[in-house]
């Protein structure tokens, strides 16, 4: 346990104080008595400042000690979680027997499952302490499962009060009885919360209970057969995608399999979670060991969730070669992606025409990008005689002009080619792609700008490394010329606009800085403006490069 100033034994205290205010609650729903009210009325005062003491005193160790070692941060941490939610419990007992004042008869609530929902309640509370003292993943797994339990019990006790208030008879009672059971129900999601504490305070990672019966599910499909105790799981934070994603190892990784030596956890939308499994295995058929295998999956219909096990790709990201490589290796790096690109898309070229759609995932994005930046919304206006367009006037015009400019061919594309979606292992020097989600048959410029602003919107704007970014945005684009030559692509100027005109503006969602995002959303529209004034040939559309740079 932690010691410092007497926090493990305040920690035990309140739990011994709030074991002792449900005991006392079942007991007056029992038996009703004015001295077991006063009592449980009491203590609630008690247990109140017990729960700031601790929180004062977690607050306290971890502000005045920068030094202070991760796992013992994260038992503070959760000793703070765990205080927060036993103090909870307390006051959904005093509402308890506050409800059971508003029965004409005290015996009504017998009627119902009461002793079962106390039953699990007061078994959770009795493993907290040990459950966390012990690190007991079972003891901390078995205190969130007791939530899904009081779930069910309120939703069978729900079903049958609603069904006698069809007779009309004992209305009030009803009520007050459905009311109690509601509190039963939040005890459960206190306690729920206390088994994940207890789980961060182990792993060291905050990961909810649903996702680690997920993680299990997967783990033992990709023929790992180990227990939990063998892994350790580390969060992967600033995910845009709306999945949970963690690197999985084995603690003894000699003698574990190779998903467990090395593997990245994927959890999230089933339909997303299964799109990205199907491409990985899409990609993999096509082109052997360009992206990562796929050790397990698992599927859970009922809440709508996917779950994958994946090989963790050794190197580095693009946009982290660009950060800190010297220019040699970021050289290497970038040829080899050149290559391994020109090959991707000769392989897989089918001749077209295949109309684009890049004003429609502009549209499609805009309501997530007003909410960051509401005034990025232009409205129509006057500006001496000349008239101002607004956004929705703008695209919708930019529209027109897309149908006119249909891709000659299509390739399969990555369609999320940010530059960290792109690894390059040093040791074997090659290239390979990562988060696939979106791959499909598609026009390359897609990729091509999706790369280009990936790059652009680097928040970095120190001249070496900004110097750095804007020659590899210039190589690629060169690049990109190159291939379109090759394969006779005379429009591919006038899509590249178009594309980019979309991810300037959709990028602007993810940036807080608002200069930077304003100038992003410039572009695009300077981008727009400038389609919507052509009147000439798509194929001898120029195109404005020195929009690429910053």
């Amino acid at each position: 346990m932690i010691t410092f100033e007497g926090l493990d034994e305040n920690f035990k205290f309140i739990i011994l104080e709030v074991r002792n205010q449900i005991s006392a609650t079942r007991k007056f729903v029992e038996s009703p008595s004015r001295s077991l009210f006063r009592k449980i009325t009491s203590r609630d005062d008690y247990i109140d400042n017990l729960k700031t003491i601790i929180e004062n005193k977690c607050y306290s160790r971890i502000n005045t000690d920068p030094n202070i070692e991760g796992s013992r941060l994260n038992k503070i941490r959760a000793i703070q979680v765990m205080c927060v939610n036993l103090e909870r419990i307390a006051d959904y007992c005093v509402n308890i027997v506050n409800q059971m004042a508003y029965l004409d008869d005290k015996n009504f609530i017998k009627r119902f499952e009461c002793p079962e929902a106390f039953d699990i309640i007061e078994d959770s509370a009795a493993q907290i302490e040990d459950g966390f003292k012990k690190e007991d993943m079972a003891v901390a797994l078995a205190i969130c499962k007791s939530e899904y339990r009081l779930d069910a019990l309120y939703k069978e006790n729900f079903n049958r009060i609603m069904a006698e208030m069809g007779s009309g008879k004992n209305i009030p009672n009803l009520v007050t009885a459905l009311f109690i059971f509601r509190y039963l129900e939040r005890v459960g999601d206190s306690l729920l919360n206390v088994g994940e504490a207890i789980i961060f305070s182990i792993l060291g990672e905050r990961i909810k209970i649903e996702q680690f019966d997920s993680l299990q599910q997967t783990l033992t499909k990709s023929g790992f057969d180990g227990s939990f105790s063998d892994i350790d799981f580390q969060g992967i934070w600033g995910s845009r995608s709306g999945c949970r994603i963690g690197r999985v190892e084995s603690k003894e990784k000699d003698n574990s399999p190779p998903m467990a030596q090395g593997s990245i956890y994927k959890e999230g939308n089933l339909d997303k979670i299964r799109k990205e499994k199907e491409n990985l295995e899409h990609w993999d058929k096509m082109f052997p060991d360009m992206v990562p295998e796929v050790f397990g999956f698992h599927e859970d219909n009922e809440d709508n969730k996917g779950a994958m096990l994946v090989e963790f790709l050794p190197g580095c990201t693009l946009d982290t070669m660009i950060l800190t490589s010297d220019d040699r290796d970021l050289e290497n790096s970038l040829f080899i992606l050149e290559q391994t690109l020109r090959n991707i898309w000769t392989e897989t070229r089918k001749p077209g025409p295949i109309a684009t759609n890049y004003m429609e995932q502009l549209n499609s994005r805009l309501p997530g990008v007003f909410q960051v930046h509401p005034e990025f919304n232009r409205k129509t206006r006057k500006l001496g005689d000349e008239e101002v367009q607004s956004t929705e006037e703008l695209i919708a015009e930019c529209v027109a002009a897309e149908t006119a400019i249909p891709a000659p061919f299509t390739v399969f594309i990555h369609g999320d080619f940010n530059c960290n979606n792109v690894v390059y292992s040093h040791e074997n020097e090659r290239i390979r792609f990562i988060d696939l989600y979106r791959s499909r048959d598609f026009d390359y410029i897609q990729d091509v700008s999706v790369f280009l602003v990936s790059g652009f919107r680097m928040p970095v704007f120190e001249k070496g490394i900004r110097d750095k970014i804007n020659n590899t945005i210039a190589r690629f684009y060169s690049f990109a010329g190159e291939f379109a030559n090759e394969m006779d692509d005379k429009t591919w100027k006038a899509r590249l606009a178009l594309a980019l005109a979309r991810s300037f503006y959709t990028s602007t969602r993810f940036e807080l800085n608002y200069g930077f995002a304003k100038e992003m959303v410039n572009r695009s529209i300077f981008i727009m403006e400038m389609i919507n004034r052509y009147s000439g040939k798509w194929e001898d559309f120029v195109f404005p490069e020195d929009i690429l740079y910053y």
